[in-house]
């Protein structure tokens, strides 16, 4: 997509910078209150240009909250009059967009759902024809980049030409420290084949907790990104959905005041997108995201492994079983030579794990033996 006419989010609307584009608010509008007070304690950090809430959610199982619906729209447009804050709402139908549209909210967003889902897709864009309003793109749920580029083509052929990437991370199959798997060689590689295109990052969502949106924040800055969309409510551990994500007001407020945004300055801005084409980093920050999802498994592995031990106790089992080594030798090792892996190396790295695990089965053991003996003293 060399040469596209995509609009820099300066360029969005007139007389208002938004870059960096910081974007808070709650993940759902729940009263007229909520957000009204959540949207007037954001305004007051200098930072925040966009007021975000979800008003129809896409929830994963039934039951869930989704959303008060239209009437939060209005909500909206009192919260847009009262704080100063431009809005932004997530559309999943054409008659979302049709109900943003008449509530005058100043940008739309895709959710991570709909980018993941083509005929979804296919129709927004449709909707969208002839409609010029800014759209923020999220990453579809799966690390799938053609599906990313493909949904920002279907926008652009409709017309809209003010848009921006959000990187919001990828589901994992095994559950993680974070919701969602980085993966930042991902929204690397879309800038490198969009130039023009701003990139955001929703730390909110890939962090799962407001334990580590900080970091998520820095990095993302550091990689050049121009923006960042995070959760705020103003009684967060109230929160009917994503409570544990949502920072108060204040808390943002001080993480924002945190954060080096040296992408965003002038000076640095060549530098941010140097980096953005670096091949280099694009290869360092694919195996960062490898090395991770590595680390998690083999905290899993141990899990798997506190079990086996209890097992083996209850049915009076050596720790180290000669037969079972030999196959998890046997099996690893075939599968790592055909995929071009030295046998060497397979067979020092599975050692290793396999004496970790040892020890880790013996170390529970003796734990059990040592509470079962205080338990019968007393």
């Amino acid at each position: 997509m060399d040469g596209i006419e995509i609009k820099g989010i300066n360029n969005w609307f007139e007389g208002i910078p938004l870059k960096p584009l910081i974007i808070s608010g709650p993940c759902s509008a729940e009263t007229e209150e909520q957000l009204l007070l959540t949207a007037k304690a954001v305004a007051k950090i200098d930072k925040v240009k966009v007021l975000r809430a979800g008003i129809w959610k896409p929830r994963t199982r039934p039951g869930s909250f989704e959303g008060v619906g239209t009437i939060g729209l209005q909500w909206m447009k009192i919260a847009r009059k009262e704080s100063g804050l431009l809005t932004t709402v997530e559309v999943t139908t054409p008659e979302d967009i049709e109900e943003c549209l008449k509530a005058e909210i100043d940008i739309l967003w895709i959710g991570a759902r709909s980018s993941s889902n083509p005929v979804y897709i296919r129709k927004l864009a449709e909707a969208l024809k002839g409609v010029d309003i800014p759209l923020l793109i999220k990453n579809p749920i799966h690390p799938d980049i053609d599906l990313w580029m493909g949904t920002i083509e279907r926008f652009y052929d409709a017309g809209i030409r003010r848009m921006a990437a959000v990187h919001r991370g990828f589901s994992p199959f095994e559950k993680t420290s974070l919701r969602n798997i980085p993966k930042w060689e991902i929204p690397i590689e879309l800038k490198r084949r969009i130039p023009a295109l701003s990139i955001i990052c929703d730390p909110s969502h890939i962090a799962g907790n407001t334990e580590y949106i900080f970091e998520i924040s820095q990095k993302a800055l550091y990689l050049g990104m121009e923006g960042l969309m995070i959760e705020s409510h103003i009684n967060p551990g109230m929160a009917l959905s994503d409570a544990k994500q949502q920072l108060t007001p204040a808390e943002l407020a001080l993480l924002l005041d945190k954060l080096v945004f040296t992408c965003c300055q002038d000076e640095f801005e060549k530098a941010g997108m140097e980096q953005f084409r670096s091949e280099l980093e694009m290869l360092r920050e694919q195996l960062n995201s490898i090395d991770q999802q590595m680390v998690e498994l083999l905290a899993q592995r141990m899990d798997v492994v506190k079990g086996i031990a209890e097992y083996k106790m209850k049915h009076n089992m050596s720790i180290f079983q000669l037969r079972r080594w030999r196959q998890t030798l046997e099996l690893n090792t075939g599968l790592g030579k055909k995929m071009g892996l030295s046998e060497d190396f397979l067979v020092k790295l599975i050692s290793l794990i396999h004496m970790e695990s040892i020890q880790k089965q013996d170390e529970i053991i003796r734990e059990i033996h040592e509470r079962n003996e205080r338990e019968s003293d007393e």
